[in-house]
């Protein structure tokens, strides 16, 4: 895995220190007119608007005589001073875990890692510890320069705990600012882009498509996603292509899978955008499930009957949805840089496309046999 633009230099940011860091900043005749929080954020490196905003709220900014500017918006002048007092970031609320991370790619700005499956990205409700965030704040250290003044990890992207793959992480305000932009987007501008790699029952009809239907809380079950009708949920596009197909196993019976003859297939699926389980809830609206899925693909349990033993038994070990972010490319939110990566499947799903290879192969019928002499 590797970016495709050379990396940036690490190490060569300042180290965040216990005290406060202190800003002079001096209006330009060109400067006339601009509101004080947009003035700042050009002026001053690696501060956010938002950022400043916050600070000016909260009494921190200052003019030359002493007097506090609490006003984002009022107009500077040429000549004035303006002073701003950035509090040192303050410790992060969840605590540092010594847990063992793929990092794929880092610098002073951002972290890409390849996630497990099992591990929860935020601490949550019923998963206060042991998360990404408390494996990041132990592995990145001083080197978080904080996120809206609080030195953790900024998170701009998740994957559910059972998925796999590659997930990018800021580790400053501006990095933080500048990837959110870009997932917000969801790569209409071109900048990002999100690719998925997921095995699923059956065959969609098309070998290629464009999954398009709004996802909204399912309207019984509370903890669940479903399709909803518009209006009702958020819009919801993902595009799909069909990369493999898997046949039944020799003598497997129908087992009430979609797909004819085809008892899986492999899907390269890229979002449009980013809502809750979009691509599992999709793909069971289609009647392609995830495989392993065990919220939206219980329906399918009986699918496995078209499986040989062996990826049955993968497909046992597998223990969660067969799906693995693949592919992550973004640009760089503070040099601009294109940054690309591309990841392997994991050794579960691996082990779960070779059994179903083995189970496509032809095998000996009784009509094939040897006549053996009486």
């Amino acid at each position: 895995m590797s970016p495709d633009a050379d990396a940036p230099a690490d190490g060569d940011g300042e180290n965040p220190t216990a005290s406060p860091a202190l800003h002079e900043v001096t209006v330009d005749a060109a400067d006339a007119g601009q509101r004080l929080d947009r003035l700042l954020a050009a002026r001053i490196e690696g501060a956010s608007r938002s950022r400043l905003k916050a600070l000016i709220i909260a009494g921190c900014v200052t003019s030359g005589d002493g007097r506090t500017l609490s006003d984002p918006g009022m107009a500077v002048k040429p000549g004035d001073v303006v002073r701003v007092t950035v509090p040192a970031a303050a410790a992060a609320e969840p605590v540092a875990e010594a847990i063992p991370l793929t990092v794929v790619y880092e610098d002073r700005h951002l972290i890409v890692i390849d996630k497990p499956a099992g591990l929860v990205v935020h601490p949550a409700a019923g998963h206060a510890a042991g998360t990404l965030v408390n494996a990041l704040i132990a592995h990145c250290g001083a080197s978080l320069s904080g996120i809206g003044g609080v030195r953790r990890p900024g998170i701009v992207h998740r994957l559910d705990r059972d998925t796999s793959g590659l997930l990018v992480v800021a580790k400053s305000d501006v990095a933080h600012q500048g990837l959110a932009a870009q997932f917000a987007a969801h790569g209409r501008d071109g900048r990002l882009r999100r690719s998925y790699l997921a095995l699923v029952w059956g065959l969609p009809e098309r070998a290629e498509g464009r999954i398009d239907a709004p996802v909204g809380r399912h309207p019984t079950q509370r903890t669940r996603m479903s399709v909803v009708k518009p209006g009702r949920g958020r819009a919801a596009a993902t595009r799909y292509v069909v990369l493999e197909t898997f046949a039944a196993a020799a003598g497997a019976g129908a087992g009430g899978s979609a797909g004819g003859g085809a008892a899986a297939s492999l899907l390269r699926l890229d979002l449009e955008t980013g809502r809750t389980h979009q691509i599992r809830v999709h793909l069971a609206h289609i009647g392609h499930p995830v495989m392993g899925d065990p919220v939206y693909g219980r329906g399918f349990k009986a699918s496995a009957r078209r499986l040989g033993p062996e990826a049955q038994e993968a497909l046992g070990a597998l223990g969660r949805q067969a799906l693995h972010a693949a592919e992550l490319g973004f640009e760089h939110p503070v040099t601009g840089g294109r940054l690309h990566f591309t990841g392997s499947v994991p050794a579960d799903m691996a082990r779960l496309v070779r059994a179903l290879t083995a189970d496509d192969r032809p095998r000996p019928t009784k009509l094939d046999a040897k006549p053996r002499r009486r």
